[in-house]
């Protein structure tokens, strides 16, 4: 890399509202705080649940089953 034109890379503390904290490096400059994180977003932790809103799927293969 070429001598000062990147920026600062340091190590920054990051903590989330679920109480979660753990380091990483940024550009940022400074510590970090976020709502979601990879321990208590429902994606990550297995809870997700996909609902089907209104039957829009049942709608579509009705649809597209006539033709």
């Amino acid at each position: 890399m070429k001598p000062e034109i990147h920026p600062n890379y340091a190590e920054i503390s990051v903590a989330c509202s679920c109480g979660n904290q753990f380091k990483t490096s940024s550009t940022m400059g400074r510590d970090l705080h976020i709502e979601v994180c990879s321990q208590c977003h429902p994606f990550y932790t297995g809870k997700q649940k996909v609902l089907d809103t209104a039957g829009r799927v049942e709608k579509f293969r009705q649809k597209y089953a006539k033709k």
